[in-house]
């Protein structure tokens, strides 16, 4: 685990406006390699798996959302305790329980979900791991396992979200 010491900058960029972190470069060279998935620990406050970006410059930073600066109560120029340990998880993230699971019993769908990128399998494991309960949890694993099924694991994020209003476990 390393740890440092850094002020959240608001940076500008070609998307907008951005919040980040930068990680000092000997720290960011142990790493970065093949993967630059790291867990993010702020204050002992928050903790989340992220990456280290490249800033363009040959630095890197990690981006914090607005949701982890309110719970900091950090803004613009706040100082931060931070930590960083390598990511060693399968996917880059925390994964719900039930997962594995339902991958082994439906393995048309499992085989369609491993085809796709890493950061497609993190961008839908986001979304199956976003609502609270793991009963809506499970069901928006089941609407993207059926619909990678229907569309042959490609994926349009737009007909992914028609997917979700439509669903079968729509009341």
């Amino acid at each position: 685990m390393e740890s440092f010491k850094a002020k959240l900058d608001l940076e500008k960029n070609s998307l907008g406006w951005d919040f980040t972190i930068a990680v000092p470069i000997e720290i960011a060279e142990k790493f970065i390699g093949t993967d630059r998935r790291v867990i993010c620990s702020i204050n002992n406050i928050i903790s989340w798996h992220c990456a280290l970006m490249p800033d363009g410059n040959g630095g890197f930073f990690i981006m914090i959302n607005k949701e982890n600066r309110k719970k900091l109560n950090a803004e613009n120029q706040t100082e931060l305790f931070i930590e960083l340990k390598k990511d060693e998880t399968k996917y880059g993230m925390a994964v719900p329980d039930f997962f594995e699971e339902l991958c082994f019993q439906d393995p048309e769908a499992d085989k369609l979900f491993h085809k796709l990128t890493p950061g497609k399998q993190r961008t839908l494991l986001h979304t199956i791991g976003k609502p609270k309960s793991e009963e809506k949890q499970l069901e928006k694993a089941l609407i993207i396992f059926d619909y990678l099924k229907k569309s042959n694991g490609s994926i349009d994020f737009k007909e992914l979200n028609e997917e979700f209003k439509t669903s079968r476990f729509k009341k």
